[in-house]
C-alpha cells in the first residue's frame, strides 16, 4: 500500500532551513521541494516511465515558482503519463519549440532571405527591398516567430502604414513580406504565405508623378530664388548645380571630389540605378562653383559634405534639398529635386532642339544604336559637353530674365561668357552666402 503523504503548506515551505546535506519536502503524486545546503529551493516530479525506469522533471525554483504553480505542472505532467505521453520528452520537445520560434522569428528569416535574394536582383533595386522591409515591415512584425504570424497580423501592419497615407510603401511591403513568407515555406518554417489572400485590402496607391517646371518664365523665376538661398555653402551650391547637371539628386550628393576633373570638366562616377559608368560634362558656370566650393569642402572626401552629418554619410541629404527649396518659396507643385531632370528632358528637346539621343544618355538612360547595341559611356561625349554648355548659357539667360536660345553651334569660352551675360565675377557674386 502507498505511504500516504500529506501535503505541504505554504508555511512549511517559507520557513524551511537549509541543512549540512540535501533532503525534500514531499507534497504527493510525485512532486517534491528539494532544498540544498546552500539554501535554494527546487521543486522536482519523480514518476515512472514506461520502461520502468525512473524519470525526473524540474519545475523551476521557489519563490519563482509557488506552491499553486508546482502542483499546475505536476498535475499536466499527469495528464501527459495517462495520455501515454513521456512529460519529459514533451518538454524537452516545448524547449525546442520555444528556441526555434525565438531564432525563427520574421526578421531573422527576412535577413537570411536577403542573403540568398541580393545575388537575383541588381544593387540598387536590393537597396530598395531592404529598405522597405527595415523600415516598413520589422518595426511591426519582425520579433514575433514566423509560424506564429497569420493574415490577420500582416493585414494589421498594412492597416497602420495606409492610415500613415503611405499606400505606396504599404504595397511593396505586402510583396515583400510575401516574398519572405515564401522562402519560409521552401525550407519547410512554414506550410503557406498568407499575404496573397489580402490582396486588394488596402487603398490602391496611384502613381503620383514629381512636379517639373516646363515653363521656361518660371524656370528662371526658380533659378533666381535658388541663387537667393543664403544657407550653408554645400546646400546652395547643390541647389545651384543640380538643374545643370540634371543627375539623380542622391548621385549628385554623394559626389566625391576625386571623381571630379576641375581640369577637363567632367564628372565621372557609377549611376546608382543602372550601376554603369556614367559621365557627366561640367559647363563653365557649373565648375565656377564648384571651384569656390572647393575652397571650402576640398579636403574632404564629399563635394557637399553636411556641417551636421558627420556619423553617417557625410554629405547632405535629400530632405535638406526639400527644406531649402522651400525656405526660399519653391513649392513641391512646383518643382522638386528630381524634377530638374523632366525639366532638361523636355526643354532640351521641345525648345533647343536637342537630339534624342544625346539627352537620353546624358540622363543615364541606356541608349541603343540601329542595330541594337547599347552606347557605351563616352558615344556622343563630344556632342554631350556642347549640349551641357549650351543647356547651362540657356539656364543662366534665363534666370537673367532674357528667354533666349543659345545658337546651336559650339562656342569657345569668351563667346559662351558673353552669350550667357554673366562672367567670372557675377558667378562669384551668386555664390554668397560662402
Amino acid at each position: 500500500m502507498a505511504r500516504l503523504i500529506k501535503p505541504l503548506t505554504a508555511v512549511q515551505i517559507r520557513n524551511a532551513k537549509p541543512r549540512d546535506t540535501m533532503y525534500k519536502l514531499f507534497d504527493g503524486g510525485g512532486l517534491f521541494l528539494q532544498v540544498n545546503p546552500s539554501g535554494g529551493k527546487y521543486w522536482k516530479m519523480k514518476y515512472r516511465k514506461d520502461d520502468g525506469k525512473e524519470g525526473l522533471l524540474s519545475f523551476g525554483q521557489y519563490p519563482a515558482v509557488s506552491l499553486e504553480q508546482a502542483r499546475r505542472k505536476r498535475d499536466e505532467a499527469k495528464s501527459q503519463k495517462a495520455a501515454g505521453l513521456d512529460p519529459q520528452e514533451q518538454k524537452r520537445l516545448e524547449k525546442a519549440e520555444r528556441i526555434s520560434s525565438a531564432r525563427n522569428t520574421f526578421e531573422y528569416i527576412a535577413r537570411a532571405w536577403m542573403e540568398v535574394h541580393s545575388t537575383k536582383v541588381k544593387p540598387p533595386t536590393m537597396r530598395n527591398n531592404i529598405r522597405i522591409i527595415e523600415n516598413h515591415i520589422l518595426p511591426y512584425i519582425g520579433a514575433i516567430p514566423i509560424k506564429k504570424l497569420k493574415a490577420p497580423d500582416f493585414l494589421e501592419m498594412l492597416h497602420h502604414l495606409e492610415n500613415k497615407g503611405f499606400l505606396f510603401q504599404a504595397k511593396r511591403a505586402r510583396i515583400m513580406a510575401s516574398l519572405v513568407m515564401r522562402y519560409a515555406v521552401s525550407i519547410g518554417l512554414v506550410e503557406y504565405d498568407p499575404l496573397p489572400a489580402l490582396k486588394g485590402s488596402i487603398k490602391q496607391h496611384t502613381e503620383k508623378h514629381r512636379a517639373a517646371m516646363l515653363d521656361p518664365v518660371g524656370l528662371g523665376e526658380i533659378l533666381r530664388k535658388i541663387d537667393s538661398y543664403g544657407g550653408y555653402p554645400s546646400t546652395k551650391s547643390a541647389l545651384q548645380i543640380l538643374p545643370h547637371v540634371f543627375v539623380r539628386p542622391g548621385e549628385l550628393l554623394s559626389a566625391r571630389w576625386k571623381d571630379i576633373d576641375l581640369e577637363t570638366g567632367e564628372w565621372r562616377y557609377t549611376a546608382s540605378k543602372t550601376e554603369t559608368q556614367h559621365i557627366v560634362p561640367l559647363s563653365n558656370y557649373v565648375l565656377s562653383i564648384l571651384k569656390n566650393l572647393y575652397t571650402i569642402t576640398g579636403e574632404n572626401k564629399y563635394v557637399f559634405k553636411s556641417p551636421f552629418n558627420k556619423t553617417q554619410k557625410g554629405y547632405i541629404n535629400l530632405t535638406t534639398l526639400y527644406g531649402a527649396m522651400l525656405r526660399v518659396g519653391i513649392t513641391q507643385d512646383q518643382t522638386c529635386p528630381h524634377g530638374f531632370r523632366a525639366t532638361a528632358r523636355t526643354l532640351l528637346e521641345e525648345v533647343l532642339g536637342e537630339r534624342y539621343e544625346f539627352i537620353e544618355q546624358q540622363l543615364g538612360h541606356n541608349v541603343r544604336d540601329p542595330n541594337g547595341r547599347a552606347y557605351n559611356r563616352t558615344h556622343h561625349l563630344a556632342n554631350r559637353k556642347r549640349m551641357m554648355e549650351r543647356w547651362s548659357i540657356y539656364l543662366v539667360n534665363l534666370r537673367n530674365g532674357i528667354n533666349k536660345i543659345p545658337p546651336y553651334n559650339p562656342y569657345n569660352s569668351k563667346e559662351v561668357q558673353h552669350e550667357s551675360g554673366y562672367t567670372t565675377q557675377q558667378i562669384s557674386s551668386a555664390q554668397s552666402g560662402f
